[in-house]
């Protein structure tokens, strides 16, 4: 009989290998407020000029989203795999896969089981 894991298991934890695959997935990055602040200073810009050149409403209408390049690239994916924010990424983008993540995920991330 198989052994049952107790139910107290705390799920795997994964470490970003920086593959760049969730960066390449067309869709919503949603920023808050503070996450605008800090992109935008990171990028050395105004507010008002990042939010109206680097960001669109996201799909539900409830909030910015980072625009996507007409490849659905992230706009700050770089080359292979450079994030020109990785300091001040949105949490949304730091906390994939651990945060959050959807079913078929693991057919695209690298992410390492740690």
């Amino acid at each position: 009989m198989p052994e049952i894991p107790p139910l107290d298991t705390p799920p795997p934890h994964y470490q970003c290998v920086r593959c760049g695959n969730c960066c390449r997935w067309p869709g919503d990055v949603n920023v808050t407020g503070s996450e605008v602040t800090a992109i935008a200073t990171f990028l050395g810009r105004e507010e008002s000029e990042f939010v109206e050149n680097c960001t669109r409403l996201n799909a539900n209408r409830t909030g910015l989203s980072i625009i996507d390049k007409p490849n659905g690239e992230c706009l700050f994916l770089a080359g292979t795999n450079t994030c020109l924010i990785q300091s001040v990424k949105p949490l949304q983008c730091s906390g994939f896969p651990n945060v959050w993540n959807f079913p078929g995920w693991r057919d695209k991330c690298e992410a390492v089981e740690v």
